[in-house]
């Protein structure tokens, strides 16, 4: 884009930008990996680009940031797509609800998508996410992983909601891009305590977790 060009969404633009650099500055994410998209319009949406981490520490600038249509092409932005815009667009197609899927490679989270079907839900804070479940396993970027996320969110149409990607990280799909950055941060906290609770359980310490 020319120096002198008028972007469009620069504020929604601006607002990725920030929550992408806060997102690796709490290590919510890693070098690995992580992406963030929003819908902006019926069929328009902003998008990070592809090694926002790996290559940018997620030090991003707001004509980084692309806007794309429904085919997934680039209308403006400086960069290319990242692979698994396939997984973004399917949450979209199949949920107009959904306005905001950020994907991420949360460490404590992704304890549980290693190595469980289900992350026991504990906190009163994530208890709007209900179930907390592990997909079906399939490669990153893959179309079989952004089938595997479709069937999931035509068989629950409920916003906010979390899933476990199977080895890989964490699926947050909201109404807004604060709303799901909140939610992530909520993930990771009930993660360290499922865990730390888990960890009780088979050292059997007596607790009292009714809610």
């Amino acid at each position: 884009m020319e120096g002198n060009e008028i972007m469009k969404y620069e504020k929604e633009r601006k607002q990725l930008v920030s929550y992408a650099k806060l997102m690796f500055d709490r290590k919510l994410t890693n070098t690995a990996g992580g992406n963030i998209s929003i819908r902006v319009g019926e069929n328009e949406f902003l998008m990070t680009p592809t090694l926002m981490s790996q290559r940018f520490h997620c030090e991003l600038k707001p004509n980084q940031i692309l806007l794309l249509d429904q085919n997934e092409n680039v209308i403006e932005g400086d960069g290319k797509v990242t692979r698994e815009v396939n997984m973004h667009m399917a949450c979209y197609q199949e949920n107009p609800d959904i306005k905001c899927v950020l994907h991420a490679h949360a460490p404590k989270s992704l304890f549980f998508a290693v190595n469980l079907d289900e992350m026991p839900n504990l906190t009163e804070a994530s208890q709007k996410l209900g179930r907390i479940i592990r997909l079906a396993y399939a490669p990153s970027t893959s179309p079989e992983l952004a089938e595997t996320v479709r069937k999931q969110i035509k068989e629950d149409m409920s916003i906010p909601k979390a899933y476990l990607l199977s080895h890989h990280g964490v699926l947050i799909t909201n109404s807004n891009l604060e709303k799901a950055f909140d939610m992530l941060e909520r993930l990771e906290w009930n993660a360290e305590i499922a865990y730390k609770h888990m960890v009780f359980q088979k050292l059997g310490i007596p607790m009292k977790s009714e809610m």
